[in-house]
């Protein structure tokens, strides 16, 4: 009696572990990086994000980072890390329409809009940065 107890209570105390295995699936999870950009809209360098519908590159994040300025007061950034199937640290690229963004490995589709999935494989949204602005400077960070 007193054995099926104490293996009962091994089972109950260790189940929560293995349920959590699929979770933390490396092949589906984009690393946390830190990640802390300050970008001068007036700057030459960031002269694509000035209309509304601009986008741009910059260094940072997992594999890159995909600014795109939402509205006059909004940018949206995005780490180019394709969610699907990570460990081929395949990245996003933006398409010809400007609204899409294109995984370069397995050609899943994301919308510029949201990070949202379009178009599978992939099945995750892309992993997305809080952003603040002030009227000159846009700060991307995840601290």
């Amino acid at each position: 009696m007193k054995h099926s107890i104490l293996l009962s209570a091994i089972l109950l105390l260790t189940l929560p572990f293995f349920s959590n295995c699929s979770k933390n699936n490396p092949n589906t999870v984009i690393p946390n990086v830190y990640v802390d950009v300050q970008l001068n809209i007036n700057e030459p360098s960031s002269f694509d994000l000035q209309p509304v519908g601009g986008w741009m590159y910059y260094n940072g994040g997992s594999n890159g980072l995909l600014v795109y300025r939402a509205n006059l007061d909004e940018f949206k950034c995005y780490d180019r890390q394709s969610t699907y199937e990570v460990n081929n640290w395949c990245t996003v690229q933006v398409d010809s329409t400007g609204f899409t963004l294109i995984d370069t490995c397995s050609h899943s589709e994301f919308s510029i809009f949201d990070g949202t999935v379009s178009k599978g494989p992939a099945t995750i949204p892309l992993k997305q940065y809080p952003t603040s602005f002030d009227g000159t400077y846009i700060r991307i960070t995840n601290q």
